[in-house]
């Protein structure tokens, strides 16, 4: 279970666990398709509080947290489910999440780090990968669906956090030089847009002798703001496209408040944990290369931590002023753009949900309000549940219903058929006219991947062997009785009887003379060779 513990606004536990130095070689992924839309176009960078993209439009990330890789297992939560890991994110994407923020722990990074709690049999193509093999893929996938990826350091190591940037047996070092391979691995991806630095610093320890995350404090062992510019830089030097995401700490001076050291004479303000940015005004964060830098405050509801503000006569009154304060000036002065990185809750109290409306209504609507990532996909987060419900495939729809108006979806599609809130297939309306017949012909080509007890995996290549372009292309094809559709990808894949519908997606709807289109999927029953494939109605 991945909880959180609240003291002082503060959320889950020092780690203090051994963690190496990690040593790999970058590997080159293809970029993504240029994204469009609520995600832009080639890699994204800062105008006032404005994300903007290549081409200068603005950008508005709209995002969700899927956890997993910080902890013991190494990759994602949820692979365990029945639910493929595709499908999980065609359900993200669908519901309108144009951005993935992967938490990550420097454990994983590790030469030898071994992926656990994987379902096989659901998940045949994650077999034997490593976590860095397996977070390769969701990139991909998620690319190809239009959506942003922000990776977080999470934790220093799988045991939990840190309430500064390094601990004993895990330096400045590695985490600045693990960060560097990151960014060399997904150099020229354009769907890894950026880094989130350390995720939470934190109080620790009471003043005078305060050994937690300050800002602005110029303790160089200490000051959050000091060792964000030194991690930013690092990374800017071997990537300079990237946005680097810098969240607050909780108490400025590093030493818990007055609550709880007894000493009426520390009246600091503090708030959540990587939350209070109320000293970035007054202490920016300086990157060598302009227009990169976002902060990215977390703030949460009362099944988190009751704090005093929840308690107030006032509320909900009071809380705009409260989000000024900490966080909510840089972005209404124009000093820099907002990307909320986690918020939730599990609405169980009635003043979670007002919590929740009012908080995305001052985050504003459309395109120019201020991004986030809400935490989390996961049900099992602890002390805020997920959207996606224990069985990782329904969803959670009164916290669905409060986040749509302000969701931005991100543009394509493609991938497996999602399941709707109740369960049931969610399949696409058929087209109001008929796909154009294919000029000429085609060819169809399958291989076989993988295969297991009760079920196969498999990749169809479609060719336009015609003389002009497929616009939108369709391809079916025919099972036995008994064989049944479990996820597709590269295309909206669907089963109606015995016949198989792979239909073009919307960020690759036209199939070009000459070119291909490789449909995979996994099914139930015995392995079977698709029948009587066409694209367009034309017999390949």
């Amino acid at each position: 279970m991945h909880r959180r513990t609240a003291l002082g606004g503060a959320l889950t536990a020092l780690a203090t666990a051994a963690a190496g130095v990690l040593v790999a070689a970058a590997v080159s992924t293809a970029p993504a398709a240029a994204a469009a839309g609520g995600t832009g176009t080639g890699y994204l960078h800062t105008s006032g509080n404005k994300i903007v993209d290549s081409t200068g439009a603005t950008v508005r990330l709209t995002g969700i947290n899927w956890f997993g890789m910080e902890t013991d297992n190494k990759t994602f939560h949820g692979l365990w489910s029945s639910n493929p890991w595709r499908s999980q994110l065609d359900t993200m994407a669908r519901l309108g999440y144009n951005t993935l923020r992967i938490p990550y722990s420097n454990d994983a990074l590790k030469s030898g780090a071994t992926a656990t709690g994987i379902n096989d049999f659901v998940n045949p193509d994650l077999i034997g990968l490593s976590p860095l093999q397996i977070l390769d893929k969701v990139i991909d996938y998620a690319g190809s669906k239009g959506m942003r990826v922000i990776l977080d350091r999470h934790r220093p190591t799988s045991a939990g956090q840190s309430p500064l940037w390094y601990t004993s047996t895990v330096s400045e070092a590695t985490w600045i030089n693990d960060w560097k391979m990151l960014a060399q691995r997904y150099a020229g991806n354009t769907t890894v847009i950026g880094a989130d630095l350390h995720n939470e610093p934190h109080a620790e320890g009471t003043n005078p002798a305060a050994t937690g995350a300050c800002w602005g404090c110029g303790d160089t062992a200490r000051d959050w703001r000091l060792a964000a510019e030194r991690a930013g830089n690092a990374i800017l030097g071997v990537q300079p496209n990237w946005l680097i995401f810098v969240e607050g700490v909780s108490c400025p001076s590093g030493g818990l408040s007055n609550v709880w050291d007894n000493d009426p004479s520390n009246d600091e303000d503090c708030g959540w944990w990587g939350g209070n940015l109320s000293k970035a005004g007054q202490f920016p964060v300086r990157l060598n290369v302009a227009n990169r830098l976002v902060y990215s405050p977390h703030e949460y509801a009362t099944s988190v931590y009751r704090q005093a503000w929840f308690d107030d006569p006032s509320y909900p009154a009071n809380m705009p002023a409260i989000w000024d304060k900490y966080w909510g000036y840089l972005y209404k002065q124009n000093i820099a753009p907002i990307m909320m990185g986690e918020f939730g809750t599990t609405l169980q109290d009635p003043k979670d949900k007002i919590w929740l409306q009012n908080l995305m209504a001052y985050t504003g609507t459309g395109v120019n309000g201020m991004s986030f990532t809400y935490w989390s996909w996961n049900p099992n987060s602890g002390d805020t549940g997920g959207i996606a419900n224990d069985d990782w495939t329904t969803i959670n729809q009164p916290k669905q219903d409060i986040l749509t108006p302000y969701l931005i979806p991100p543009t394509g599609g493609g991938g497996t058929t999602s399941p709707s809130p109740t369960g049931t297939p969610n399949t696409s309306p058929a087209p109001t006219t008929p796909p154009p017949p294919v000029t000429g012909g085609c060819t169809a080509i399958y291989k076989q991947i993988n295969s297991w007890a009760g079920g196969f995996q498999g990749e169809l290549t479609v060719k336009n062997t015609g003389t002009a372009a497929v616009n939108p292309w369709s391809a079916t094809w025919t099972w036995p009785s008994g064989v049944t559709l479990a996820s597709g990808w590269n295309a909206t894949v669907t089963q109606s009887g015995t016949t198989v519908t792979a239909a073009g997606p919307a960020w690759a709807s036209s199939l070009a003379p000459g070119a291909s289109v490789t449909v995979g999927f996994t099914a139930n029953g015995t392995a079977a060779t698709p029948g009587s494939v066409k694209l367009n109605g034309t017999a390949c």
